[in-house]
């Protein structure tokens, strides 16, 4: 009967504008909320069945979905932990619950946090979304992973009060000896170097280098030196012996020709180094490549150790933590060292929009969703990592009070729906007195 469809319709609108009422009120609570999402209420009609005849109301239907493909915009920070996605992706976080509790943690995903080290490290915010990430080689390497998994990341842990070190790995020599002190007639004097490095518990060696000509060429230049390489870390004893003959040609004067290891270990000529072993390690020493520009040159001018250096720092303690924009987290010390500790990839799925949502802006993956996949933050499809900014609210005040009143003039009418048929009901049961 159509007058009593006609009270099911009203039902449903009564019904299906309380729900949107509802979405309403989430979005304007929330309007201040970082990385919040707003909801959506969409309107169905339900069709029960037409002809000729009466008509029969079907009403209205609603379901609900939040936007999350719509981002909100930056807001600038003063923190270096206030991340957010500069584009599509999410960040890989889980809860604090989940840490404590020992076991794998449970993947979640955010646009945006406030990140701070707690009374343990754990990089999270304050409402214990803990920040996830790959560790890395202190240069930001790291192996293999696998991508369409979380098992490989691990919750973020910043170390405060513990002192780093930064062990020297590689040192360039780049000096020229002088080409005179090669004739037959020059002194031979040894030329001395002394180069610092750093060990593996911080402490400073030193690395003592000599350059002894050669005078074999009786009236002319030999273009030849000795080279002697001495480590105080194993009592001053020699670790490298090699001869270096440069080039005297009109088209590569001066550069060097060939390395000749005498002891220790062989010369590279591709790489321009020679590993040595000192007491802890090896490091890997630059002297150049034959015939290139840079590492040992040997000209009639006088000895000139232009350009040494080498890697590596004492230990220091930690001054500050920065993300930058390719999710690499980097440390800074007291001493100048600079050390990635971990790397943030981005997650990235089918249909953001179907991921479901959880507590403080976060989000899972669902069957609607898609499976997941990490990215390296700017890579593929994703965006990058924004530090010193949050990603606003997408709530837009102005229209949610529009639709707040176009839905409780909604409401009332389908109430005023509901009275007519009421009445008209009275009227029909009227009828028989």
């Amino acid at each position: 009967m159509s007058i009593s469809s006609a009270m099911n319709a009203g039902v449903s609108g009564l019904a299906a504008n309380s729900s949107r009422l509802g979405t309403i009120s989430d979005n304007i609570a929330n309007a201040s909320t970082y990385g919040y999402k707003r909801v959506e209420t969409e309107f169905a009609s339900m069709v029960v069945g037409q002809g000729s005849g009466l008509y029969t109301a079907g009403g209205v239907r609603t379901s609900t979905q939040r936007v999350i493909t719509q981002d909100g915009a930056p807001v600038t920070t003063s923190h270096p932990l206030d991340l957010a996605m500069t584009g599509r992706g999410m960040l890989p976080v889980t809860t604090l619950a989940d840490v404590n509790s020992g076991e794998d943690p449970t993947l979640l995903m955010t646009r945006t946090g406030s990140f701070r080290p707690d009374a343990n490290g754990l990089l999270r915010t304050e409402g214990g979304l803990v920040l996830m990430g790959w560790p890395t080689a202190a240069d930001g390497t790291m192996p293999l992973v696998p991508r369409d998994s979380s098992a490989a990341l691990v919750p973020i842990l910043i170390e405060s009060n513990r002192p780093v070190g930064d062990p020297t790995s590689r040192i360039t020599i780049g000096a020229n000896l002088p080409a005179t002190e090669t004739a037959d007639t020059a002194t031979g004097d040894a030329i001395p170097v002394q180069v610092e490095y750093y060990g593996n518990l911080g402490n400073s060696e030193k690395l003592n280098v000599t350059f002894t000509p050669e005078l074999t060429t009786p009236g002319g230049l030999s273009n030849s030196w000795l080279v002697e390489v001495r480590d105080t870390a194993s009592a001053n004893a020699v670790i490298s012996t090699f001869r270096v003959e440069f080039d005297g040609s009109q088209a590569l004067g001066g550069r060097i020709a060939n390395v000749t290891a005498l002891t220790g270990n062989a010369y590279d000529a591709a790489a321009g180094t020679i590993d040595l072993d000192v007491g802890g390690g090896e490091i890997e020493l630059v002297i150049g490549v034959p015939g290139g520009a840079s590492g040992l040159t040997q000209l009639a001018s006088p000895f000139s150790p232009s350009n040494i250096g080498r890697n590596g720092s004492p230990a220091g303690q930690l001054v500050k933590v920065e993300i930058d924009a390719a999710g690499k987290v980097n440390a800074t010390y007291d001493t100048g060292f600079i050390k990635t500790l971990y790397r943030i990839p981005v997650i990235d799925v089918s249909n953001p929009n179907g991921l479901e949502a959880a507590a403080g802006q976060a989000f899972k993956p669902s069957r609607e969703s898609g499976s997941f996949f990490l990215w390296d933050a700017g890579s593929g499809p994703t965006g990058g990592i924004a530090a010193y900014a949050r990603e606003a609210s997408t709530t837009d005040i102005a229209q949610e009070l529009t639709n707040l009143i176009t839905t409780q003039r909604a409401y009332s009418s389908n109430a005023k729906i509901i009275q007519t048929v009421d009445e008209m009901l009275q009227e029909t049961s009227n009828i028989k007195r």
